[in-house]
């Protein structure tokens, strides 16, 4: 529902089953009602999706948002891609054809919230019926499910991400116009005409034309690459890390070029009008856009504020900005699910790279590094073959886990993370290795598998990352609504938070947000000793969060 306040709407009370409880209820003022019961019983609210239901709506607690649970337990059952809106999952449940999806633009007695908008229900399907029925048929699936107290904790998880993705863009990101504007100047030059490249591009692209002695428009691969190749220079595109490998002026000016020109059509100017308005960065957040489990945006660039920007990042008056980030997260996964010794102690030791330097590796703590990260992402080559074989001879818990994840992904099956977010399956047209040497005498179809392999080998591990990510934010969110309303976070990306909070309120929030990665490391990974800390900076500006 876009504007629900003074319009009305329907409800019905659930059990813990999803079974309806008494008789449907008419209100004639939906958020005045939410408001009150909020108050009063702190239900969990149910409904088709968070991200048309809930703006416009006072802050709840809990949700269950049917559209996110439904492609969680799609995946699990090995139908990923199949429509997930509420009108598909009542025609499966009804054994009707499927409905396509529109258009993306444990509790007491729980009410039903529905405002029928988009689902694509078949005609004259009443639409709280329909949810009342999906949404207990969701319960059951999950209680059939191999480990269903995990899979609870996953939908309420990526419940409650999508309340908050709802809440951070309507709060906004704190965006200093003038800092912006002296940022840009700084990097660009004064602000040009509208359509036009701002001095110091145009000075950029004068200089890579002299370098290359002709006439080129930077911006144009097909332009670019002839007359670097008659320069006797070869390039399979002009892409940033084929220009670093390149010994030539014109590649150093053509690199800086590309990295300003990003930021005034990604972050410039008219971006600012269109994305922050009135002191505020709002952009639609998409919880679980990505499958696994991390989030994406509807533009806006959310989730790549480049850090030469992060300076227009600025708290209130009297408020401060509190930005904590889980370092090296990912290996922390890796420690805990795997349970190896050697990888969990250096985990505990703070810096896990350099623990890892010190046990495996004479110290030398980028060649760990290599290693650990070669053995996540399945790189066998080059640098990384030497510190791989270490690893493996190590830390042989920690490998066997991510080959065993590697060879499921290439003999076609699915893996599943921490809580069971679970990974597509290939397919004939999906993933082929475009990096892959054919030369190296595997047939099209084992190249494809192995870059298959590769993914899931990562998903594991990125997709339990999420999985902690997202009870993280579940627990701060309610930590925050306990230390007060003013407390409210502004950003997630991955591994970090924003709160822009009252400036007395600070040091309660750095403890609600440690508090919070502990309880999200209890819940996920239960009893084991690798620690999941967030470094917490209480600042004025985003930039100075180092």
């Amino acid at each position: 529902m876009s504007d629900p306040v003074g319009a009305g709407g329907r409800l019905r009370r659930v059990g813990e089953d999803g079974e309806p409880v008494g008789a449907e209820e008419s209100v004639a003022d939906l958020a005045a009602e939410v408001l009150r019961r909020e108050a009063a019983e702190r239900p969990r609210w149910v409904w088709a999706a968070t991200d048309e239901v809930y703006p416009g709506l006072p802050r709840v607690a809990r949700c269950h948002d049917v559209k996110l649970v439904e492609t969680l337990l799609l995946g699990q059952e090995g139908r990923h891609g199949r429509p997930r809106a509420l009108g598909a999952a009542w025609a499966r449940l009804r054994g009707l054809p499927e409905q396509p999806d529109a258009p993306e633009p444990g509790a007491e007695d729980q009410p039903v919230l529905f405002a029928a908008d988009r689902h694509h229900l078949p005609q004259g399907t009443d639409p709280l019926t329909a949810l009342i029925a999906v949404h207990a048929a969701q319960l059951r699936r999950i209680a059939a499910g191999e480990h269903p107290d995990r899979m609870r904790l996953l939908c309420a998880a990526e419940s409650a991400g999508a309340l908050a993705a709802v809440e951070m863009s309507q709060d906004g990101l704190p965006w200093s116009a003038a800092a912006h504007d002296e940022l840009l100047t700084a990097l660009l030059g004064p602000r040009p005409a509208a359509g036009a490249r701002p001095a110091l591009l145009l000075d950029l692209a004068a200089r890579v034309q002299q370098a290359l002695g002709q006439p080129v428009n930077p911006d144009s691969p097909a332009q670019v690459l002839p007359a670097f190749a008659r320069l006797g220079v070869q390039l399979p595109s002009t892409r940033s890390h084929e220009l670093r490998r390149i010994d030539h002026p014109a590649a150093a000016l053509l690199l800086r070029y590309k990295e300003l020109s990003r930021i005034h059509v990604a972050h410039g100017w008219a971006w600012r009008e269109r994305w922050a308005p009135g002191g505020r960065f709002r952009p639609e957040y998409v919880a679980g856009g990505v499958v696994t489990g991390r989030w994406a945006s509807r533009g806006g660039g959310a989730l790549q504020i480049p850090r030469l920007l992060r300076g227009a990042v600025i708290a209130d008056p009297g408020h401060r900005l509190v930005v904590a980030d889980a370092g090296q997260l990912e290996p922390r996964v890796l420690a805990a699910m795997s349970g190896d010794e050697g990888l969990t102690r250096a985990a505990a030791a703070g810096d896990l790279y350099a623990a890892l330097a010190e046990d495996a590796f004479d110290g030398d703590r980028g060649r760990a590094k290599i290693g650990l990260l070669a053995a996540m992402y399945g790189q066998t080559g080059g640098e990384a073959g030497q510190p791989l074989a270490v690893m493996r001879r190590r830390f042989p818990s920690a490998l066997a886990l991510l080959e065993a994840a590697a060879r499921t992904g290439e003999a076609g099956g699915a893996v599943r993370s921490q809580l069971g977010r679970t990974s597509p399956t290939p397919s004939a047209d999906r993933f082929l290795d475009e990096s892959a040497d054919p030369a190296d005498g595997a047939s099209p179809d084992r190249r494809a598998a192995r870059s298959w392999g590769r993914f899931t080998r990562n998903f594991v591990i990125q997709a339990s990352a999420s999985d902690w990510a997202l009870a993280m934010l579940a627990a701060l969110r309610r930590r925050l609504a306990e230390t007060g309303p003013e407390a409210r976070l502004v950003f997630f990306q991955h591994d970090e938070v924003i709160v822009h909070t009252p400036a007395a309120l600070a040091a309660r929030v750095e403890a609600a947000v440690t508090a919070a990665g502990e309880e999200a490391r209890r819940l996920v990974f239960g009893a084991t000793r690798v620690p999941f800390p967030l470094q917490t900076h209480s600042v004025r500006s985003y930039a100075d969060a180092k």
